[in-house]
């Protein structure tokens, strides 16, 4: 099954919304300058001058941490593709230089080995992350060159990935990447150059994984001697990042290799549940479902459709978060979402995002968009405070008040991740195909595209997400016939639609609203989403959130922190769920809608003194409870806070 939709360039979207414009600028002026500064700061950019002969010293960081130089580049390329900003453009214009003149003259590009033991290149794919900083860079320029017509980039990244071509494969050396990226970067260059051999190379990278005997496998016993002759330095022992828990990760318990850790454990054809480090198989899976926009493959389509249900319906956190321990960054067992120490890393989300894009392109179906835009307006979202300058590898569900967010990370791939999914943000909001345009997200922002051949501009209008209420106007270039297809959110209980203001009744199909009529220029399109509070509970198999509830509005999860109510909110209990009420204010964070809603609460005055009481004895007082948006929390100082309240 070949993709269905396509999404307009970003320079065809403009988005004019008064959610997300604000938090756009701030990426755009204060992210991304502050993540620069750190880049310069801890080494990044400083071991590209290392090579070049422009710094001296040793190499700094954990070895991926090219990575990060990458992903900031990517974001910075969508940021300029919509606004002109010199300052930011000089410097992506600087650090483009500086990746162009590290490369070796065959194409290698890893600055870990090249400032090191180049005898080290391409020895050790478990731990290294020399593929997947190569996804990166290929990503970077990628994206350079559409959102900026500059193929300096892209000729540096063909270059490496030819060196790679050249390498690995069925035919030469039988390799795959400890860390997956490779795989979906390779579809897209192949998207921008028609280069058959990197959809090739990408396929196999996919099939290659799970299979017996596994590459991986065969270097553990290297691992082990790296361990023997103690060869971290100061720095990684210090920050945890180990040899010794690498390897551990890719053993059972009884020693043997089985590769869950890495999907490594059977071929992606064969898995039935999404396992192992969460961010590895977000980016495996989102590389499977590209492919297959470009080849037919039924077994392997069966087999990524069945690993997404998995993951929604039995591992994904109410908030959109995937991976639930914080030891391994991994998935666990069907169910088991603990809240406290949820690890929900901000790069699994932007995983997940690029898988959700990617299974919807491939199928035109919203249920997919559905669990995208939970993502991306809580889980992602979470990720960075309002402020834009610091941030979150972590998103748990429940914290105290030692929880903080962190101005950076040893391991920072998370702040230039996020940045690269709010910047593209453009290209998520709407899609087509010949003859049909849909309306994904709810955005307020206007797009230029052709569809059945006709050049249409949609200009769209809401105060999405605190209101349901969108306003869709057409504007073909001439009558033109075709299908526009609006997104009935899963969450959205009642719904209308009318056109020019005349109520139209439209059953929903695969998720969307669809009208196909013949548009002209001026009709109006206003479908109404009636966006009420909700108490949602989990299956009952999550023994965390067994007598618990969620507050959720439209797309949002909401949280009750400390700083806005009398109680602690890990003792309020939701008395009554018919109380919910949402209220817009502006003296709460930047302005948003909160919920309120009557609660009790035991006196624990009462139990001084006790550690048990008989139940009869237990009385309860009637309070009030506040809940914010849960991407706004953790932003105003040490405060404890909590996404599922207790049930009367």
């Amino acid at each position: 099954m070949t993709g269905r939709y396509q999404s307009p360039a970003l320079d065809a979207v403009e988005i004019r919304d008064s959610f997300w414009v604000p938090r756009l600028k701030t990426n755009d002026l204060v992210s991304l300058d502050h993540q620069y500064d750190h880049l310069q700061a801890n080494g990044s950019l400083d071991n590209f001058r290392r090579v070049v002969g422009e710094a001296g010293g040793e190499f700094e960081g954990p070895p991926f941490i090219d990575a990060n130089v990458y992903k900031w580049v990517e974001a910075a390329s969508y940021a300029l593709a919509t606004d002109e900003m010199p300052t930011l453009r000089e410097k992506v214009n600087t650090v483009c230089s500086l990746i162009e003149q590290a490369q070796a003259d065959d194409g290698y590009l890893f600055t870990y080995f090249m400032l090191g033991d180049n005898a080290g290149r391409w020895s050790n794919f478990t731990m290294m992350h020399e593929l997947y900083c190569a996804g990166h860079l290929i990503e970077a320029a990628v994206a350079h060159s559409r959102a900026l017509d500059d193929d300096r980039l892209l000729r540096v990244a063909r270059d490496l990935a030819d060196h790679i071509d050249e390498r690995f494969g069925p035919d030469t050396q039988e390799k795959i990447p400890g860390h997956e990226e490779i795989e979906l970067a390779l579809v897209r260059l192949y998207r921008v150059t028609d280069e058959e051999r990197y959809l090739d190379l990408a396929g196999y990278f996919i099939d290659r994984r799970g299979r017996d005997p596994s590459p991986l496998a065969a270097e553990l016993p290297e691992l082990e001697r790296m361990i023997e002759r103690d060869s971290l330095s100061t720095e990684q022992k210090e920050s945890g990042w180990s040899v010794v828990g690498y390897q551990d990760t890719l053993r059972d318990e009884s020693g043997a290799y089985d590769g869950l850790w890495a999907q490594d454990h059977k071929p992606v054809r064969e898995q039935r549940r999404v396992e192992g480090h969460a961010v590895r198989a977000g980016n495996l899976y989102a590389a499977v479902a590209a492919y297959l926009q470009e080849v037919d493959d039924e077994e392997l389509f069966t087999a990524i459709k069945r690993l997404w249900q998995n993951m929604v319906t039995r591992r994904m956190y109410v908030t959109g978060g995937i991976g639930s321990s914080p030891d391994a960054e991994m998935f666990t067992e069907d169910y088991d979402l603990p809240n406290d120490d949820a690890f929900a890393e901000t790069c699994a989300s932007a995983s997940a995002i690029f898988w959700s894009q990617h299974m919807f392109e491939l199928t035109g179906a919203a249920e997919y968009v559905d669990v995208l835009e939970r993502i991306l307006y809580n889980a992602l979202l979470s990720g960075v405070s309002l402020d834009g300058r610091r941030y979150c590898y972590s998103n748990p569900l429940e914290t105290d008040e030692d929880y903080h967010r962190n101005e950076w990370y040893y391991v920072a791939c998370c702040p230039s991740n996020l940045s690269r999914v709010l910047a593209s943000l453009g290209k998520y909001i709407y899609a087509r195909s010949e003859n049909e345009l849909l309306v994904n997200l709810y955005v307020g922002s206007t797009v230029e595209t052709t569809v059945s051949g006709t050049g249409v501009t949609v200009e769209q209008t809401t105060d999405y997400p605190w209101d349901g209420d969108v306003t869709v106007a057409l504007s073909p270039d001439e009558p033109t016939e075709f299908a526009l297809g609006l997104r009935i959110p899963g969450w959205a209980e009642r719904w209308e639609v009318t056109v020019d203001g005349e109520p139209v009744a439209v059953e929903p199909t695969d998720g969307y609203a669809t009208l196909e009529r013949e548009w002209h220029d001026g009709d109006r399109v206003e479908i109404s989403l009636a966006m009420e509070p909700n108490a949602v509970v989990a299956h009952p198999e999550v023994e965390s959130d067994r007598s618990l509830a969620a507050l959720c509005r439209g797309p949002l999860v909401y949280c009750l922190e400390g700083v806005d109510n009398a109680q602690p909110v890990q003792h309020l209990i939701l008395s009554d769920p018919d109380s919910i009420s949402a209220r817009d204010t502006d003296s709460i964070l930047d302005g948003m809608t909160v919920l309120e809603g009557a609660a009790t609460v035991q006196d624990l005055q009462e139990w001084q003194g006790t550690l048990y009481r008989s139940l009869g004895s237990i009385t309860e007082s009637a309070t009030e409870f506040t809940a914010i948006p849960y991407f706004a929390r953790n932003n105003r100082g040490p405060t404890s806070m909590v996404v599922w309240m207790r049930l009367a």
